[in-house]
């Protein structure tokens, strides 16, 4: 693949969005250690680098079909790679697989190491990954982002970290996973015109734009009442409410969404980059709290 430089082909994989995947695995290592489990750091690190490779490898894929499907075109905001003219559909479509292949391959070298449990997260994975676009395009996708960046992760890295699947981590995928969801779902929001004019269903395209607004303040805002009722309750550290320093950049998203309803759909046009920023503050900080609670 010759004539882009590597940033370009970085840049083409849209690294802005990898703490949607990276933040669930760190998480999920920080709460194993907080919680005196015996961890395998190189593996947690393997297990980091894989699903960014994945996460990549799904981000040009997504983009290769959307532009495929005219979801996106000239006048839509969101991805530019192909609409520009910056790359061919041939060179997404293999970077894409590139990307995939080194993933797979990775992924097998752990279940290797640490057993075929993990072929079955990692196969879950990839199909999800792989049948994204359509079921995007069927109004799944928001379940699927679920699947993929909270759930299937944090079960995953617990048992590649661990040796064994520590259920309790759903604990944590509830908040980390609303505010990645919330990343699609603005993403969305926006673009329910263009999205119905491709011919494709999304959940915010079937809710309309009113009630799809309302669906983002709540995934923004459930993650911190969510944290504030299991640490009332005993299920966590009193330590990871550090993560509520994070709640005026929840608010600020939460304000950009509103004046959506008086500016337009142009007032949320970088939206979904400002909540995967929310998500980097709030994952870390909910990992120092962890972190914190190990060490004392």
């Amino acid at each position: 693949m010759k004539g882009h430089t590597i940033k370009e082909w970085l840049l083409a994989t849209r690294p802005w969005s990898f703490p949607a995947s990276s933040m669930p695995v760190i998480v999920t290592i920080a709460y194993l250690w907080s919680q005196g489990i015996k961890i395998s750091w190189c593996l947690g690190i393997m297990a980091l680098v894989n699903i960014i490779l994945v996460h990549a490898a799904g981000n040009v894929w997504s983009d290769y079909f959307d532009y495929k499907k005219g979801v996106d075109a000239d006048d839509t905001y969101g991805v530019r790679i192909l609409t520009d003219k910056q790359f061919t559909p041939k060179q997404v479509f293999t970077l894409s697989v590139i990307l995939q292949v080194l993933a797979i391959g990775m992924g097998l070298v752990m279940v290797w190491l640490t057993g075929i449990t993990l072929l079955w997260f990692g196969l879950a994975g990839i199909t999800l990954s792989l049948l994204y676009p359509p079921l995007k395009y069927a109004a799944m996708g928001d379940l699927v982002i679920m699947a993929c960046y909270a759930v299937l992760p944090m079960l995953g890295t617990s048992f590649i970290c661990s040796g064994g699947i520590v259920y309790s981590v759903l604990l944590l995928a509830v908040p980390v996973g609303s505010i990645t969801v919330a990343i699609l779902h603005v993403n969305n929001a926006r673009d329910i015109e263009t999205d119905r004019r491709a011919g494709i269903k999304t959940f915010a395209l079937l809710t309309g734009r009113p009630a799809a607004i309302n669906v983002y303040l709540l995934e923004l805002l459930l993650p911190y009442c969510w944290l504030l009722a299991i640490t009332l309750l005993g299920f966590i550290s009193p330590w990871t409410l550090v993560s509520l320093i994070t709640l005026p950049l929840a608010l600020g998203n939460c304000k950009k969404m509103l004046s959506c309803r008086t500016e337009g759909i142009t007032a949320i046009a970088r939206l979904d980059e400002a909540t995967a920023k929310l998500q980097l503050a709030f994952s870390l900080t909910l990992t120092i709290g962890l972190i914190i609670e190990a060490l004392t």
